[in-house]
């Protein structure tokens, strides 16, 4: 039965790619028009940074359960399986597309600060943010990520909950066999992770030794707080033992985190940001995600552009989107805020008449150094580690979420006798600005950090719709660079008609509010000197994001995986 399926799957999906009959009847050989090609499903589709995680998905939509089920049952596998990023010590954002009722619902599950929390903790006598906002136990914020995943099954679910937890029990009980860049991963994470006895106790041998690829990581302590979770729900993670113990540690080592922080944490839904590029409606994140409406002020830039004509990845495109990106990570932390906190002119920055003001600073030929670029003024257009993955089922729910513990390991803090890592989100709140602002008596940065507040997040999970239905579902990992990876890749969609995959594959380049534009190593020379050329400084180092998306064309459910961190798949129910 699965081989007829598949047969089925890739002989729908050739619609996708031969030329029409009357030209084939012409040609002996088959030919296909790309050199990337997506995974093909009629059923559904996940796709994570994981393998594991994207099968545990869609086993459960084969089950019989929807998309917000699959994507509540990878939430709680990558934690297992994917541990620099996926998380329950972390916070993260969904979005739900409902095909019951046509709504798309965003969820906002960031950390806040923990009561006892002060600014004056993160700086030294200078103003700099200290290191011990990035690592250690001062580091990490209130989790979210278990609450979210239990208000999104509350809301949208269909299978029991505890059914969708239970594979990730099983899979930190037996244990996983590693592959040669998940081992390689703990040796590079080991200072990070030596920051608590628990984490070099789990991840390491008794001796210190690392473990090889192929051996088998058994995690004891993390399946019995899953089992409390998949017992109590989000009570199970904020209450009773597990915040026990997760405050008594805390206690112990000068940490922050309280049982009454715990039980006070809750997800918001939030309405989303709704935008379009060239037609195409576009829906992401609000605040406390900075990342939607800076894609949706970079998009409306580029409308005043023919990226089209300019050809994809030619130095002209790029080098307008990276004149665009300029302009906006200049105002983001102008714009946004957490909003239960300030007030911010998010409508403002998303408005097309702003965006236009701010694309007649775009020279098309010439790229201008960041004193020519002006932070500009949204509110008079004012109106009244992470990962990343997406789910879709054959009912036409999608589901697009991305979560963080923020740097690969968080603050590298495993709390004793439970196996959760916890995050670092408490290094986002902006430090330095908020010292400054006081030095000078000026009104502090809207991301000043509060107790109870949230932290701007560059997190965006992002549907983009075609025909009233959900088209490009995608997000991705990657910290400031998420919101660059999603603009090129919806551009790489709408502009050049590439396929998922195509639009994924492409090579990208990051440009924020400094001078320097980043391109990916490898990059084409001729565009590199081109770019040069036209007055962009050029550096290269990694690769940039990790984009899982899903675009539904024609009855199928095309899949990509990216393939810049080993491991990511595309699996069809």
């Amino acid at each position: 039965m699965m081989f007829f399926r598949r047969l089925l799957a890739a002989t729908l999906s050739l619609a996708l790619v031969l030329p029409l009959p009357a030209a084939a009847q012409s040609r002996h050989l088959l030919e296909y028009p790309s050199i990337h090609s997506p995974t093909v499903g009629t059923r559904g589709m996940v796709v994570s940074q994981n393998a594991i995680a994207s099968e545990v998905g869609a086993q459960v939509l084969r089950d019989g359960g929807n998309a917000v089920d699959a994507a509540i049952a990878v939430g709680f596998a990558l934690p297992v399986t994917l541990p620099r990023a996926g998380n329950i010590g972390g916070d993260g954002f969904m979005m739900v597309y409902d095909a019951a009722t046509g709504k798309v619902h965003t969820l906002d599950f960031r950390s806040i600060a923990p009561a006892a929390a002060t600014p004056a903790m993160f700086v030294d006598k200078d103003g700099k943010e200290r290191p011990i906002a990035s690592y250690g136990y001062l580091a990490p914020a209130v989790p979210g990520t278990v609450a979210g995943l239990d208000h999104a099954h509350r809301k949208w679910g269909k299978l029991p909950w505890a059914k969708l937890v239970e594979p990730a029990i099983t899979l930190a009980r037996d244990g996983v066999r590693l592959t040669a860049d998940e081992a390689f991963v703990f040796s590079w994470g080991k200072d990070r992770l030596s920051k608590s006895t628990a984490g070099k106790a789990t991840f390491y041998k008794p001796g210190g030794e690392l473990y090889a690829k192929d051996e088998v990581l058994k995690q004891p302590d993390l399946a019995w707080t899953l089992g409390e979770i998949a017992q109590h729900r989000a009570d199970g993670f904020y209450k009773g033992e597990v915040a026990r113990r997760i405050a008594a540690d805390m206690k112990a080592n000068g940490g922050l985190i309280t049982e009454a922080d715990l039980a006070a944490y809750r997800a918001i839904e939030r309405a989303p940001l709704v935008g379009s590029y060239r037609g195409y409606p576009v829906y992401t994140m609000p605040p406390a995600s900075a990342g939607g409406a800076t894609l949706l002020n970079i998009l409306n830039q580029l409308e005043h552009f023919d990226i089209k004509d300019m050809g994809a990845n030619s130095a002209a495109s790029l080098h307008v989107m990276a004149e665009a990106m300029k302009l906006a990570y200049v105002d983001r932390y102008r714009a946004l805020g957490d909003p239960g906190f300030v007030t911010a002119p998010v409508r403002g920055f998303i408005a097309k008449a702003y965006a236009a003001e701010r694309a007649k600073l775009i020279d098309p030929e010439r790229a201008k150094p960041m004193r020519q670029m002006p932070a500009g003024d949204p509110l008079r257009y004012e109106s009244p580690s992470t990962t990343h993955y997406s789910v879709a089922d054959k009912d036409g729910n999608v589901v697009s979420t991305t979560y963080t513990l923020g740097s690969d390991f968080g603050s590298g803090v495993m709390i004793a006798g439970t196996g959760v890592l916890l995050n670092n989100q408490m290094n986002n709140f902006s430090h330095e600005q908020a010292w400054e602002a006081q030095r000078s008596g000026t009104p502090p940065p809207l991301n000043a950090l509060q107790p109870g507040k949230r932290m701007l997040s560059t997190q965006m999970p992002t549907i983009v719709m075609k025909k009233g239905k959900p088209w490009l579902v995608t997000g991705t990992p990657g910290g400031s660079t998420i919101i660059t990876t999603v603009v090129q890749v919806i551009v790489n969609a709408v502009d050049h008609g590439l396929n998922v995959a195509e639009a994924t594959h492409q090579p990208r380049i990051y440009q924020g509010a400094v001078n320097a534009l980043r391109v990916e190593p490898n990059f084409n020379p001729d565009t590199v000197a081109r770019l040069k050329a036209m007055g962009h400084p050029i550096t290269s180092d990694e690769t940039m994001g990790s984009a899982q998306s899903i675009m539904i064309e024609n009855g199928l459910f095309l899949g990509a995986a990216d393939p810049r961190r080993p491991g990511a798949l595309a699996v069809e129910p």
